[in-house]
């Protein structure tokens, strides 16, 4: 296997963008909410946490995990709501102790209310591809080298937020959707986008669609005029289906992209082409009261259910994601990438990330095995190398 070079340390996202950013680490013990979900979800729940009990054995840190209930489907079979009472009580306690929430995947309606419950408005999905799956996915070597894309999408509003439901006209059954976007939303999730821009290569896609949503595409484009000079970004204006294409096609030529909710959902999904397999992409939400939702950019999977096949380095990658967004452990969440991309160039990896020449394992092997080298390169860090964070 080709040797390549290691994955650059990311910096925090979300500092001085949102209150729970590492300037303001919580109480300690680090308090996390785990909301197991459904389908695999619980197994790559587990497989990730593997990772915070060797983080404890290295360093002077610890964390307080909650457990909270079900999720989704398994929620509307328990309770007739994919996010249920309990569960919203749940976050309510976890975010009033300055926690995030690590969920794994939920279906039906369940991300959509849980985003509409606690306003979480932005999420972010990083496309940075890692260094051993360069050239193992589906695309050439030459049209991943060099990515970094972050994904900005608006949750709160749109398509995925909208009125919904059956009606009987004339004797039909009619199928309606009604949605809209005010100009308060569309504000604040280009502004934040271009702010994320501005500390990054000062470049802002916006998608849009004017001839199939023209009043929404409108404000859209307008706002982002707006946002582009308060901010001193260059901006670039593409309809989705363009910027579907372009995003895989001249993927190095694209640094911040943002969309409404269901654009957003889209172009995340598209662009997970880049990272090899849609089972290492991972996200996270956010409230502008401090609120984060942490989560893999990937379903339930109910068909690998039980079946110890699941990917968890979406998942992994997530937990690191948290772990430098919200605690300001930024040098350790560095660490578990360089973990994770250890683990895959050594030849480990599940199915759905097969490589020539390489060993296909279960997901507990592939997670004992990124555990194993986190603790090797925990152990030969040095610990005031990371006072500043812990």
């Amino acid at each position: 296997m080709p040797t390549q070079s290691a994955p650059k340390q990311l910096p925090c996202l979300t500092e001085r963008i949102f209150p729970q950013s590492s300037t303001a680490c919580p109480q300690r013990p680090f308090p996390i909410g785990i909301l197991p979900g459904e389908g695999i979800g619980p197994s790559i729940i587990e497989a990730s946490l593997v990772l915070l009990k060797v983080i404890e054995r290295h360093f002077p840190v610890s964390f307080e995990v909650h457990w909270g209930g079900k999720i989704g489907k398994d929620a509307i079979a328990e309770t007739g709501r994919a996010l249920s009472d309990e569960v919203i009580a749940f976050c309510k306690a976890v975010f009033s102790q300055g926690g995030p929430v690590f969920c794994g995947p939920g279906g039906e309606r369940f991300v959509y209310d849980l985003r509409r419950e606690f306003d979480l408005f932005c999420k972010l999905a990083p496309i940075q591809p890692l260094a051993a799956m360069v050239d193992t996915g589906p695309l050439k070597p030459s049209a991943v080298a060099g990515v970094d894309i972050l994904v900005v999408r608006e949750n709160t509003g749109g398509l995925y937020q909208g009125d919904f439901g059956f009606e009987q006209k004339a004797g039909i059954r009619h199928a309606y959707h009604h949605f809209e976007y005010s100009e308060s939303q569309v504000t604040r999730i280009i502004d934040l986008a271009a702010r994320l821009a501005s500390r990054r290569r000062r470049q802002l896609c916006v998608v849009t669609k004017p001839g199939g949503a023209p009043t929404i595409s409108h404000l859209w484009e307008e706002q982002a005029l707006i946002a582009g000079r308060a901010h001193d970004v260059e901006l670039k204006i593409l309809e989705v289906d363009n910027a579907c294409y372009q995003i895989i096609a001249n993927a190095s030529a694209f640094d911040v992209v943002v969309a409404p909710n269901m654009f957003g959902d889209v172009i995340a999904d598209n662009a997970a082409l880049l990272l090899g397999s849609r089972g290492i992409s991972h996200s996270a939400n956010y409230s502008e009261a401090g609120h984060a939702v942490y989560q893999t950019g990937h379903g339930a999977a109910h068909d690998l259910a039980g079946l110890d096949r699941a990917n968890p380095v979406g998942q992994m990658l997530s937990l690191a994601m948290l772990l430098r967004e919200n605690f300001g452990l930024v040098e350790i969440a560095h660490e578990i990438r360089l973990a994770i991309d250890d683990t895959l160039a050594a030849g480990w990896c599940t199915g759905d990330i097969a490589m020539a020449g390489g060993q296909v394992v279960g997901t507990r092997a592939l997670a004992s095995q990124i555990a194993e080298r986190l603790d090797e390169r925990l152990s030969e860090v040095s610990t005031p190398q990371y006072a500043r964070a812990i």
